[in-house]
């Protein structure tokens, strides 16, 4: 019986855990598997938790835009496939209406993905000088379109559920040997999808933390979200019982407090372009450590018998890309010699 090993809890070690469970059930349900999930934190503790969940690449790095493209299009049609469902409510998954925004003189708002989306059209002028009005520095673009919502803290327990009623294992323990783990454990396969974690584990010096700390208010007005690319830029998402604003994305920064000059800079920036968020109601800040690297890291090796898959440093699009990868990671392990087994 083949025995797999995901390390990491966040939203892309669950996703890769239930993509090669379910394919295993569906293609060949009469014969056994075991998969776990080994982390320190499940939901709601993981960095994903804490985040809005909005679909849209976003901190990658140099990751070549057509595996961005061909993830992030997985994720989509998933969310679509969930929304269409009974299971919408429960997951988290909605559509939203959304713009984003952009100062450079130089591109217009990056959108190597708007067939994905739906509706996707460039702003007018006139839809622009309302954006502008007040501003030192203009927009100088702007693209609209819909998309989905799926807020982690409500996918990622959506997700677990679905992993354990299908058989999926759990076990809350911190992995801090890798290679330990690999020579000692009984696993055939060994998914590690431990994030930031990986800094430490596999001793990679291109991991680094991209700190990103975020307010949410109540804001019951609020059915669209507005995004400003610029480096320094602000965004409102609405989730379904609050608004999320942000935000920073400091790399190198491993500051996990809230930091009141961060709060009154995303305060200020969100206002700037919807003022009426100054009538919301604070609810909380929050802060997390978003895993940055170079180049998002997806490929597999061979330690002795065992395979290892590596399926870690996605930046902020984590729920954007966690589906897709996931289809990767179930075709390294079918193209591996395991899949003899499955």
């Amino acid at each position: 019986m083949p025995n797999i090993a995901v390390i990491g809890a966040g939203v892309n070690g669950v996703a890769s855990a239930i993509k090669i469970l379910e394919h295993h059930l569906k293609e060949d349900a009469k014969t056994s598997i075991r998969v776990t999930i080994i982390s320190e934190d499940f939901t709601p503790n993981t960095t994903g938790d804490g985040s809005a969940g909005l679909w849209g690449p976003y901190l990658l790095g140099g990751t070549p835009q057509s595996k961005v493209y061909k993830w992030s299009k997985s994720m989509h049609q998933f969310l679509e496939k969930i929304w269409l469902s009974e299971d919408a409510g429960e997951a988290g998954v909605c559509l939203l209406p959304c713009t984003r925004l952009s100062t450079s003189t130089v591109d217009s708002v990056e959108d190597f993905w708007r067939d994905i989306v739906y509706g996707a059209m460039g702003l007018t002028d006139h839809q622009l000088a309302a954006y502008n009005r007040g501003r030192t520095v203009k927009f100088t673009s702007g693209l609209s379109f819909i998309t989905y919502t799926s807020e982690p803290v409500k996918l990622l327990p959506y997700l677990m559920k679905r992993f354990i009623r299908n058989g999926g294992l759990i076990i809350r323990k911190k992995i801090v040997d890798l290679d330990a783990f690999i020579a000692e454990s009984e696993y055939d396969v060994i998914v590690n999808c431990s994030g930031l974690g990986s800094r430490q584990l596999l001793d990679d010096d291109q991991m680094y933390p991209v700190r990103g700390q975020v307010s949410r208010v109540k804001a019951n007005w609020m059915f669209s979200a507005v995004l400003d690319e610029s480096d320094d830029g602000h965004y409102i998402i609405p989730n379904t019982e609050s608004v999320v604003l942000g935000g920073t994305h400091q790399e190198g920064d491993y500051n996990t407090l809230v930091c009141g000059r961060d709060r009154q800079m995303i305060v200020d920036g969100t206002r700037s372009f919807v003022p009426g968020l100054e009538h919301s109601e604070k609810l909380f800040d929050w802060v997390g450590l978003r895993p940055g690297r170079g180049q998002l890291r997806l490929d597999a090796e061979r330690r002795g018998q065992k395979l290892i898959i590596h399926n870690y440093g996605h930046g902020g699009s984590g729920v954007t890309l966690c589906w897709g990868c996931a289809d990767d990671v179930l075709d390294l392990l079918l193209h591996s010699k395991i899949v003899s087994k499955l």
